[in-house]
């Protein structure tokens, strides 16, 4: 997979859930069957111009269920690492206790800011409207309560699958900056999602929840739900905290450190 400007973060390497989104898809692919959850290990950085390799193992197969590995690499240099269930089972249990904010429409909610560093990028292809969220002139405030909510919709995406999912699903960076109220984000040390439900839909909203952040990490997850009120999928991650470079410039000149 060549890894070019429209894959890549703020921070100029690979986007964390585009690496876990292509690691899903591969194993969909060798396996045939549906991912249940897949989580991601993040260990070094992919660069433009560099070819991203997907080493896909489907370590179990079972009647209804693989487990499958994904071990993806650089020249040799290991990049994240994978681990997969997929299948399905037939059943009649079904549910949902999950509670989805009270938030307006995608077309009653302003666009997100992007920022320079973002042109080109993966947040480039994004469409994102802030549902529940504070624009970059707003910080720094005073902490939020640690829920933020992004209307978020792929043009170039035609079904919703679970590799959307798992890139829609990597904004707990985000969420930190508005749960301090600080000009901050930072990076992924690992992204695991859970698919609870497939549903066509243009819009998902990514519902971020950030529960602590301490010692420089911070933790969180983001329900993604559909404009039905479908519960899509849950991902959770642990990140590093950093703040925003030159944060006495314009929101337009900042970049991430």
């Amino acid at each position: 997979m060549p890894v070019h400007h429209g894959l890549i973060s703020g921070t100029g390497a690979l986007f964390g859930g585009c690496g876990l989104g292509a690691a899903i898809e591969v194993m969909e692919q060798a396996t045939g069957r549906p991912c249940i959850w897949a989580t991601a290990q993040y260990l070094s950085y992919a660069r433009p111009p560099s070819v991203l390799e997907l080493d896909v193992d489907e370590v179990v197969r079972g009647h209804q269920i693989s487990q499958a590995r994904v071990i993806t690499h650089v020249d040799g240099e290991e990049i994240l690492t994978v681990v997969a269930a997929l299948g399905t089972r037939p059943s009649s249990f079904d549910g949902r206790w999950a509670q989805r904010p009270v938030v307006p429409p995608p077309d009653e909610c302003p666009p997100r800011t992007m920022m320079a560093h973002h042109e080109g990028t993966i947040s480039d292809r994004l469409e994102m409207r802030l549902a529940d969220a504070r624009p970059p002139d707003a910080l720094p405030g005073p902490p939020g309560p640690g829920n933020a909510a992004l209307w978020v919709r792929m043009p170039e995406v035609l079904d919703m699958s679970a590799a959307a999912l798992a890139i829609i699903g990597d904004y707990v960076p985000f969420g930190i900056g508005q749960a301090l109220g600080q000009r901050a984000g930072g990076n992924s040390l690992d992204n695991t999602l859970r698919v609870a439900k497939r549903v066509p839909t243009d819009w998902v909203l990514a519902d971020i929840r950030v529960y602590a952040v301490h010692d420089g990490f911070g933790h969180g997850l983001v329900h993604l739900w559909g404009e039905d009120g479908s519960l899509l999928a849950t991902a959770s991650q642990s990140t590093i905290v950093r703040g925003w470079r030159g944060d006495q410039q314009p929101p337009e000149q900042q970049e991430v450190r």
